[in-house]
């Protein structure tokens, strides 16, 4: 393929490979744990790192890693103190990372405005060889995490309570899980975008709830989705000139649409059948 002449186009298509495989796994568990604001929540505060960073003259994808780190670890103690009503500790924390945001922007030199945008809305051209390293060490990462902790993350993320009557380290737990996702989130916002980076781990696992009958079977679907919407998006994104967060998000939407309409003309299909019978 021509476009794999350029470099850059290289290296997005290795982030996008490595994205599909971290993204779908980690939505699954947020989708299921009833927490998928809070990819939207620390994709925003991750505008505040991206922020600081231009306006300390700093690498951006430090400054977001370390604020989205930190902003984890607040959600997680605002989410223990408001237990009833976690959708408050989601308010706060997403209000006060635009607001900081904005503010630093405001402050950064005008030049960094372009920039900025270009972590909003996601840029093929921004991705560095470093952040794709960064990638596949997440991949391997997740990967082991998963292999070695599959059985209490299930438990944790069906049931806490059962999961602390068996002796299990619930709250650290959670917050280990809710840093690696914040960890993830700061890693791909360059590819898809801080607007749009929410939508990209949640909507291969809402279209592998839908397809897979178990637990595993729905995380092999999500990646395999988050595969195929990936690289489509990405495709898409070269040809048409548009924003790859944004083209990507819309393949998930298609393809989310498609397998709803083909699951609903075979369940039909199977009734008639039934009343024929």
């Amino acid at each position: 393929m021509a476009l794999l002449s350029y470099e850059f186009m290289r290296r997005a298509f290795l982030a996008a490979i490595f994205i599909a495989g971290i993204a779908p796994m980690l939505g699954v568990f947020l989708v299921i744990r009833r927490q998928s604001l809070m990819a939207d929540t620390l994709s925003h505060v991750s505008l505040a790192g991206v922020a600081l960073g231009f306006f300390f003259n700093l690498n951006p994808t430090w400054t977001t890693l370390l604020v989205v780190v930190i902003a984890a670890i607040i959600l997680e103690y605002l989410q223990n103190m408001y237990s009833s009503y976690s959708e408050i500790s989601i308010a706060i924390l997403m209000a006060a990372g635009l607001a900081l945001a904005l503010v630093l922007m405001s402050l950064a030199p005008g030049s960094s405005a372009v920039s900025i945008q270009s972590y909003l809305f996601g840029s093929i051209v921004t991705i560095t060889w470093s952040q794709v390293i960064f990638l596949a060490v997440l991949v391997v990462l997740i990967g082991i995490l998963f292999l070695l902790f599959r059985r209490p993350m299930y438990v944790l993320t069906f049931d806490e309570d059962t999961a602390a009557m068996d002796g299990l380290p619930v709250r650290q737990m959670s917050m280990i899980f809710n840093v690696v996702t914040g960890i993830a989130i700061a890693i791909m916002i360059p590819i898809a975008g801080a607007l749009l980076i929410s939508a990209i781990m949640v909507l291969p696992a809402a279209i592998g709830m839908r397809v897979g009958k178990s637990f595993k079977t729905v995380i092999l679907v999500s990646i395999i989705v988050g595969f195929i919407g990936m690289i489509g998006g990405l495709l898409g994104s070269y040809y048409l000139d548009t924003p790859p967060g944004a083209t990507i998000t819309l393949g998930f939407i298609a393809l989310f649409l498609i397998l709803n309409l083909i699951r609903q003309t075979v369940i039909a299909s199977r009734r008639k059948k039934n009343q024929q019978s």
